[in-house]
């Protein structure tokens, strides 16, 4: 049975109010930014967010009052800075008081890692002595069982929905990643459901032929979404590159409330779809975006 579904409907079903959502997983490529706009457009609330480097889509969720927790390594706007929303809501509660659970890149990608595996947590030696153990009241020091020697705990993580952004997926949420992958398939093993967004919906022969490639098992799909530039402005390798202009206007914009505001109506609450979204992109801009040249990978023999 196809799992295609609308992006108001994956929403809809997959991201109820107080959810643990997983997204951006793939650092700065893959961010699903139309999913982050449509949780807004349906008034989400009480989220928590899990992610790597967010850049700025965890800074527009929390803007729109949709975030009561950040379980992240680093939230901002990577090219420019750290979240001005962000900082707002952390040191002034606007528009709301968040809650902020620290980890780095390592140690959130060992706590969903965690949950993939079904342990109640992973050691590491990473961070100890640094801050980020005092920031983060679910990590803890104890002592090995091996040799007495300090060790970190890294309790599992386990999303309610992993969004996966995908180049391509067929209709039942198969899906093809390529380039950079970050914690991609630690957080979608982990999670409880899974929504994939994919630029391209394929036949199934297609992700088959290559099955090295498929992120994750699509029993744990729930919904298939197709949203060509569903990541704009971040890049999708072999489709478009980041548009960098884009993320320093955001950042410029949004400076104060009141600018990220007038933002906010003008990108997102007055735009219904992506596609209404892209209408408003100038097309030479979205041209040199474009991919200008192609590297495709040698073929794979997959013979017996």
């Amino acid at each position: 049975m196809s799992k295609l579904v609308t992006m108001a409907e994956a929403v809809a079903r997959y991201v109820p109010n107080g959810s643990v959502v997983a997204l951006g997983l793939a650092l700065e490529p893959l961010i699903p930014f139309a999913v982050g706009h449509e949780i807004i457009r349906q008034q989400r609330r009480g989220l928590t967010l899990v992610g790597p480097i967010s850049d700025m889509l965890f800074d527009q969720l929390i803007g729109a009052g949709c975030v009561a927790k950040i379980q992240a390594a680093w939230v901002g706007n990577v090219s420019e800075g750290l979240g001005h929303n962000y900082r707002r809501a952390v040191e002034r509660g606007i528009p709301q008081a968040i809650t902020v659970e620290e980890y780095s890149n390592y140690t959130i990608s060992l706590a969903l890692l965690a949950a993939s595996l079904d342990a109640p947590y992973i050691p590491t030696h990473s961070l100890l002595g640094s801050d980020i153990v005092n920031q983060n009241p679910g990590l803890r020091v104890d002592r090995s069982i091996i040799d007495g020697s300090p060790v970190l705990l890294v309790p599992a993580l386990r999303p309610d929905v992993t969004i996966v952004y995908a180049q391509r997926s067929d209709e039942n949420g198969n899906a093809h990643v390529w380039g950079s992958l970050g914690i991609t398939e630690e957080a979608m093993l982990a999670a409880r459901d899974v929504i994939v967004v994919a630029e391209e919906i394929v036949p199934r022969a297609v992700i088959t032929s290559d099955p090295n490639r498929v992120v994750g098992p699509s029993y744990k799909v729930r919904a298939v979404v197709h949203e060509p530039w569903g990541a704009y402005p971040s890049a999708v390798q072999g489709y478009y590159n980041r548009d960098h202009q884009s993320f320093h206007e955001y950042h410029q914009q949004t400076r104060s409330a009141e600018g990220f505001q007038a933002w906010l109506e003008e990108w997102v609450l007055q735009v219904p779809t992506r596609a209404a979204y892209m209408a408003r992109i100038d097309e030479e801009r979205l041209r040199n975006l474009s991919v200008k040249e192609h590297r495709y990978a040698a073929p794979v023999d997959y013979g017996y």
